[in-house]
């Protein structure tokens, strides 16, 4: 087949429209033309009175070598690439069930779960541990903290079966770059598992809370039904290691369980885990990160000023923004985890600490839109041992917890208020939507001084970009401090660890990854190169 990018039509073109621009670009007739799908549909809003659609499109033709000979001089054409995923295929007849010992996947998240997955295809029967619950499970105790303000350490919105982007946006998008199309891989899987079919083709993909609960139940039965094992409530205390070389791990009832290969997707928030491996002597580097506020806006707000007249067309659906600014200080603000249509949500995992993210079902039609707007900063704003950015982020979350009451209510304060320096004592038309709830305050207290000047700073200017973002009754919720692990875990060429052989770093927690695409592509990745030890790299 042959590819068609940057085809431009009207945003309410009739189907039609996109044969005859097939049609007219490739100088065929109708009878040419043979069969067309849509690889990819995206929207350019950069002009509100003229938003188009955006298409890349697989084209079947008579005559296909000829046409493409004679549009050679068209960069917008061109063959359709094979988008398969082939490593799994090339294991088949060579990876046999007798693998012993079974490699072993620590945490369950998007990481860990496509690792697991690539694993269990290629027949290794992998082990994977997860600390926290099964999902439906989990899903129960995370409702207790944002219903009843009870907080199970072990089982929240970074603990258990799907990681922490189970409770977000279910975004499904990344800039990394990706010739072995293990995202398009990913992406297949989750269809397959029940997401909608959708996400192969939009530019923007999403799934949502609700939908991935389900997904992720359906990807856990492929694993278990391919031969591997999954073990929730089982936290990985230690690992074993003989001369340079990991040979086991230990669970927190004592279990031993002896391996050669361990994978690590243990998220941004396994702390004690990091304080293990820095125990052990395992190679880490501390590492930039952000940290900054929730702020919410009516979603209409943010619709009309994104789309004009074109707010709430169904392709549309709800809009989104990407905002960055560089401050007078020195510091960069942006806006991160963008949820359209969404709620801040309590993300907390420690007893005594406040942390919000935002989430966003598939619908996106909740009143408002959320997104952090944070700040970056670097181990020189946090110095001392390589753990010390995991007490930073703890010292910032304990600080908001004390300023929203003591009891996982979040403090929260109007945009106004904020850029007037003084605290808010009520709310105003825009209603918060974090729960247990929140306590109007200052928020000048549970962030840095240079974090506080750069948002105040940010927030006018894209208010420039945005009409209305600065608007008074907008609500700022703190704190946020998760937006990536404070720490990298050193891998080498092979992703290995540099100074522990058959320990393999891997996704957000280890410093390599950001979201739920490229978690899961990383996971990938780190599945091929253990596949490829234990068969001694003849795939």
């Amino acid at each position: 087949m042959l590819r068609l990018t940057e085809v431009r039509l009207p945003l309410d073109h009739p189907e039609s429209a996109i044969r005859e621009a097939i049609l007219e670009r490739m100088g065929i007739t109708v009878d040419d033309l043979i069969r067309y799908t849509v690889f990819r549909r995206g929207y350019d809003a950069r002009k509100k009175t003229a938003i188009v659609l955006t298409y890349t499109l697989d084209v079947e033709v008579q005559r296909q070598a000829a046409l493409l000979e004679s549009l050679r001089d068209d960069r917008r054409v061109s063959l359709t690439p094979d988008t398969r995923y082939h490593f799994v295929a090339q294991a088949a007849g060579v990876v046999g069930n007798e693998a012993k010992p079974r490699p072993v996947v620590i945490g369950f998240g998007p990481c860990g779960l496509f690792a697991g997955l690539i694993l269990a295809q290629m027949g290794f029967r992998p082990i994977i541990l997860e600390r926290g619950k099964a999902v439906r499970e989990r899903t129960k105790d995370t409702w207790g903290l944002w219903r009843r303000g009870e907080l199970n350490p072990e089982s929240n919105v970074q603990f258990g079966e799907g990681g922490a982007g189970t409770f977000s946006d279910g975004k499904l998008h990344s800039q990394i770059k990706d010739p072995q199309y293990r995202a398009r891989k990913v992406l297949a899987e989750f269809v397959q598992a029940g997401a909608p079919a959708e996400i192969l083709y939009v530019s923007k993909p999403h799934i949502g809370t609700f939908r991935l609960v389900t997904v992720v139940e359906n990807l856990r039965a492929s694993i278990l039904a391919l031969g591997g094992e999954i073990r929730c409530n089982c936290r990985v205390d230690d690992l074993l290691i003989d001369h340079g070389q990991v040979c086991g791990v230990v669970l927190n009832g004592g279990e031993r369980i002896a391996t050669g290969h361990v994978i690590l997707a243990v998220g941004h928030s396994a702390r004690d885990t990091f304080r293990m491996l820095h125990q052990r002597g395992i190679a880490i580097d501390a590492k930039p990160f952000s940290i900054g506020l929730r702020i919410e806006h009516p979603q209409s707000l943010i619709d009309h000023a994104r789309f004009g007249k074109f707010a709430g067309h169904p392709l549309l659906g709800a809009a989104d923004y990407q905002l960055v600014h560089h401050c007078r200080n020195g510091r960069s603000v942006y806006s991160f985890c963008m949820c359209p249509g969404g709620t801040v949500v309590a993300a907390a995992s420690e007893p005594g600490g406040v942390v919000t993210n935002g989430m966003s079902q598939y619908s996106r039609n909740e009143r408002n839109a959320n997104s952090g707007i944070v700040v970056g900063i670097t181990p020189a704003d946090y110095p001392g041992h390589l753990l010390a950015g995991i007490a930073f982020q703890r010292h910032w979350e304990e600080r908001a917890f004390a300023a929203g009451g003591g009891n996982y209510a979040a403090p929260a304060q109007r945009v106004g208020d904020f850029l007037a320096g003084r605290p808010s004592g009520t709310q105003g038309t825009v209603l918060p939507s974090y729960t247990p709830g929140v306590n109007w305050t200052d928020l000048s207290a549970c962030l840095p001084d240079y974090v506080i000047a750069a948002i105040r700073e940010a927030i006018p200017a894209f208010d420039r970009q945005i009409r209305g973002f600065a608007m008074a009754d907008a609500v700022l919720t703190g704190v946020e401090t998760r937006t990536s692990s404070p720490l990298r875990i050193q891998r080498d060429a092979g992703l290995q660890s540099i100074n522990c052989r058959g320990l393999y770093p891997a996704g957000e927690g280890a410093g390599y990854a950001g979201g739920i695409l490229s978690s899961a592509v990383d996971g990938i990745k780190v599945a091929e190169a253990v596949a490829l030890s234990l068969v001694g790299g003849v795939l």
